[in-house]
């Protein structure tokens, strides 16, 4: 069974397309990387797949079942980080991820994952308290509360520095190891390259690539994967 299935997903709003028959699936255990430039539907996609924007037409099936029939059983099982996510500024990191944890009845331990990530020191802390990095930090950490078997992660290193960057990469490799399932958007291609077992890159809603970053540079005739993906999205 594949983690994520999308099949001919398409969302217009009036005369503008926002995303046009979309089709891919997400291996269990693998990450998949959903890639584009602002305003390529990204975004849109995402909020299909999980239900929380209604499609024109199209199937999505997330560990075998549908979003929105089966939201419970799916959301049980699913972890998910948007990189505009609002939470409340007047709470404490603690506060957060116990309430966040009370939804789920298999939580990880949040401490732990706090620890991690490298943001134990602010347990304490009020979200509006923390700097941009350990925001997003705490976002990924939110998405894994659940003890997901799928996980969404929307920029999610958007805002660390470098070295941060890559302790969260590892982090993912190993939850990938254990058999979480990923779909990931990005716009470092470095970050692409380094994580993603397969992507795909959008134009204007349209699919204009689908496959591996090394089918991508030999498709494109680009050596490096950057030149790549810019060939696909401005040819």
């Amino acid at each position: 069974m594949n983690a994520i299935t999308v099949k001919n997903l398409s969302k217009t709003y009036g005369e503008h397309v926002a995303v046009d028959s979309l089709s891919f699936t997400v291996l269990k255990g693998s990450v998949f990387g959903l890639l584009g430039a602002n305003g390529a539907g990204k975004s849109t996609s995402l909020e299909c797949i999980l239900g929380t924007k209604k499609m024109d037409s199209g199937e999505v099936f997330i560990l075998g079942k549908n979003p929105v029939k089966s939201r419970t059983s799916v959301f049980e099982k699913t972890g998910v980080q948007f990189q505009e996510a609002k939470y409340q500024e007047l709470i404490k990191v603690s506060e957060l991820c116990e309430n966040t944890s009370c939804v789920y009845k298999n939580p990880n331990d949040y401490k732990k994952l706090l620890s991690d990530f490298g943001i134990a020191d602010k347990v304490n802390s009020f979200v509006k308290d923390l700097s941009g990095g350990e925001r997003q930090r705490l976002f990924i950490v939110l998405a894994l509360l659940p003890n997901p078997e799928v996980v969404f992660l929307d920029e999610l290193t958007t805002g660390l520095d470098a070295r941060s960057r890559r302790d969260v990469w590892k982090i993912l490799e190993s939850l990938k190891k254990r058999g979480l399932s990923i779909l990931l958007t990005s716009h470092f291609m470095d970050e692409v390259e380094a994580l993603c077992d397969e992507i795909l890159i959008l134009k204007k809603g349209k699919t204009v690539f689908s496959g591996t970053v090394a089918q991508a540079k030999q498709e494109s005739g680009k050596e490096k994967f950057e030149d790549a993906y810019f060939w696909f999205t401005e040819k």
